[in-house]
């Protein structure tokens, strides 16, 4: 048996973003985590993670979305791009595993695919449990990160890093394998807020 501290933050968003950073920190020095996946939209929390991380033996992994879901961080994620490769971090953009063709199903015919239902169950958790999620099968469909490997996720809600969780890592199409193995942080929750996407 193993006892683990879980932070639990009282609000959602952008205020738990050194706090979150300090918790995967804190748990990455424990040495059995090679690598980490950042959510990062705009490449700042990247930055952040890099530079906090810089003294451990890790890889830093900044995963943005696809072009076409946020035009408006195009160009800050462009400029931030140069830093990010100069503190070894790998990138990747790409479209969400949970969205992608089916966004395009349910606006033209309306409706959720499984894919769909599934990321808003883990949406249940919060946000940042998709995300995080998400965010792991998009680095390892890439070729980032090793199917198989245990791995640290830091995502969260809108622009804002509040969830840290360490799982299991596996490429979408083994989704099955995948398994989220610690919870470090994350914020209490409300349910899900938002439509279906």
């Amino acid at each position: 048996m193993k006892e683990r501290k879980i932070t639990y933050f009282e609000q959602v968003g952008e205020k738990n973003i050194e706090d979150t950073i300090n918790a995967a920190y804190d748990r990455a020095k424990e040495g059995d985590v090679k690598y980490v996946v950042v959510a990062s939209h705009r490449g700042l929390t990247a930055l952040k993670v890099a530079e906090k991380f810089k003294d451990l033996d890790i890889q830093v992994v900044a995963v943005t979305v696809a072009a076409s879901t946020q035009q408006e961080n195009i160009d800050e994620w462009n400029r931030n791009l140069p830093q990010l490769e100069k503190l070894g971090v790998k990138t990747h953009r790409g479209i969400y595993s949970f969205a992608g063709v089916e966004r395009a199903i349910k606006a033209r015919w309306g409706g959720a695919g499984p894919a769909v239902l599934m990321g808003d169950t883990l949406r249940v958790l919060g946000e940042g449990v998709k995300v995080g999620v998400d965010i792991s099968l998009m680095a390892a469909d890439a070729g980032l990160i090793p199917a198989g490997e245990k791995v640290m996720t830091i995502a969260g809600t809108s622009r804002g890093s509040d969830t840290c969780m360490v799982i299991k890592s596996t490429y979408s199409i083994k989704f099955f394998d995948l398994a989220i193995q610690e919870i470090v942080c994350k914020p209490y929750t409300d349910g899900i807020k938002h439509e279906a996407r």
